[in-house]
């Protein structure tokens, strides 16, 4: 069995909320001892950090499986964006000891921001699993296990200022042969003040942009066809080859040094050169550091995909204040204008909503649906707030919107959404689109699957094409969610 990634509760990035991702490990037999299973939940960070975690194990004598019931490890690499992944973590968790009551010797450890924000509560007080592990010491999993199988319980939630796991190659848990991630820093730090992300994942810090290189014509030569740069805040990455220190960076920028950085614009130029046949995308992007030199980086290179993920959150200044958001509506909006007049209106922009957020009124929450009328976003993720403790919100905010009123408002921003969905797919109507094939469609096993320059999933006949091609794909239909079409010569 293959690996699996599916939505859990609520599916459709266009028209419902969505509320947990989980990725699980495939099955690979190279001789090794032991099998590691591992499940992961939330971000596409997560799933790049799993294939980290796997390549870690697998040197230290793990074959992945696909089948918990056989595995000697078990791992979740966990989410804490929101109370309902954690929920669903902790069911999955007590599933797992089920079976470690029948197999004393399994061992279970839960990694990740929950790893981080909840430490030795898991490990203690809940007593659900023997290690407890954060994002940045991964590679002192192999000895924390050993612990493990020892009776020991064990923890390592140290945060790093260096830790980039750049000298590590992934084992692509997340593959289909076409599509891979490419991790180009970690941690965050913008204090937004509904998240847990900087304090589950530290400082920022930015990857050798070499090593990012490298790995996406490692990948281009085994044969993936597109490679998506990830970052908590991919336009803040920064990096010099005398220092990587963030003090220092600021202190060039000043002098009027900024040549001797590697910007964003810069990387993504540098793995757009690797060949035009590798795609290139990015997640995720943030309103306050997108730059119009991005924009036209993307426009000059035709594999650059025209994709933006540019998280709105609400559509009102009061609001993004109390969020900690650091730009106003009309900084949004100006955002919006530039990547519409330098790549068109073609390109697709995509965005995060939350509903019901501390002290929102009425008039604050149209504000939200009438910037959804001024950008007509492709798709979005759709929310209503979930306190998260230990966040800024939760310490000086009151969480003061009946659940009912959030549920309402949210399904008012579901409800538009849709509507813009299909608006914005009827207009790639009656137009060729070049396609990545990813694969058979789900429905049909005489249909192809993939996505255009803006991220688009396209279905059409399968004919003699194959995964990995590019194919030229003429739309004469479409829903909420898809393309549909012919190929044409």
């Amino acid at each position: 069995m293959d690996n699996i990634i599916q939505d859990i509760d609520i599916l459709d990035r266009n028209n419902q909320e969505v509320t947990d991702t989980v990725m699980t490990s495939k099955e690979e037999n190279t001789g090794k001892k032991k099998k590691l299973y591992i499940e992961s939940y939330g971000c596409q960070m997560n799933f790049a950090d799993s294939e980290i975690v796997s390549s870690i194990m697998k040197d230290n004598g793990y074959d992945t499986t696909s089948e918990f019931e056989q595995a000697d490890v078990i791992f979740l690499n966990t989410c804490s964006i929101r109370e309902k992944a954690e929920q669903t973590v902790r069911k999955r968790l007590t599933d797992f000891n089920k079976i470690k009551k029948r197999k004393p010797e399994l061992t279970i450890g839960v990694l990740g921001c929950m790893a981080e924000r909840l430490k030795d509560k898991l490990l203690e007080e809940e007593k659900l699993v023997d290690l407890v592990v954060g994002p940045d010491a991964y590679r002192d999993l192999p000895n924390l296990v050993g612990s493990a199988e020892e009776g020991l319980k064990v923890i390592n939630t140290l945060l790093s200022r260096e830790e980039t796991y750049a000298d590590i190659s992934p084992v692509r848990l997340n593959s289909n042969g076409i599509n891979a991630f490419i991790s180009i820093m970690r941690g965050c730090d913008n204090m937004c003040s509904f998240c847990v992300v900087p304090f589950t994942r530290g400082r920022e810090r930015s990857r050798d942009p070499h090593s990012i290189v490298r790995e996406a014509q490692e990948l281009f030569d085994q044969g993936y066809r597109e490679v998506t740069l990830l970052g908590q805040n991919v336009d803040s990455y920064k990096w010099s080859p005398e220092e990587n220190n963030k003090a220092w960076l600021e202190k060039k920028e000043k002098q009027g040094e900024a040549e001797a950085l590697v910007n964003f614009a810069n990387l993504i130029e540098m793995v757009a050169k690797v060949s035009p046949d590798l795609r290139v995308r990015f997640s995720t992007s943030h309103p306050k550091d997108i730059t119009n030199k991005v924009l036209h980086t993307m426009k000059k290179y035709e594999n650059i995909c025209k994709y933006i993920h540019l998280p709105a959150q609400s559509g009102n200044s009061r609001v993004l204040e109390l969020m900690n958001r650091t730009y106003t509506r009309e900084w949004y909006i100006n955002r919006v204008d530039a990547i519409r007049e330098i790549l068109g209106d073609e390109c697709g922009i995509s965005s995060d909503m939350i509903a019901g957020f501390c002290s929102e009124t009425e008039e604050e929450h149209q504000d939200t649906l009438t910037l959804m009328d001024y950008v007509k976003f492709d798709f979005s993720y759709m929310f209503f707030y979930s306190e998260r403790p230990g966040t800024l919100a939760a310490k000086k905010h009151e969480d003061d919107i009946p659940l009912a009123v959030k549920k309402r408002r949210l399904q008012e921003i579901i409800d538009k959404q849709r509507n813009y969905s299909f608006e914005r797919n009827k207009l790639d109507l009656n137009k060729v689109h070049k396609v990545l094939v990813e694969g058979t469609s789900k429905r049909s096993e005489e249909h192809l699957s993939g996505r255009n320059t803006a991220n688009k999933v396209v279905i059409f006949p399968k004919k003699n094409f194959k995964k990995g091609d590019y194919v030229n794909v003429f739309v004469d239909d479409c829903t909420t969610a898809t393309l549909l079409g012919n190929s044409v010569d």
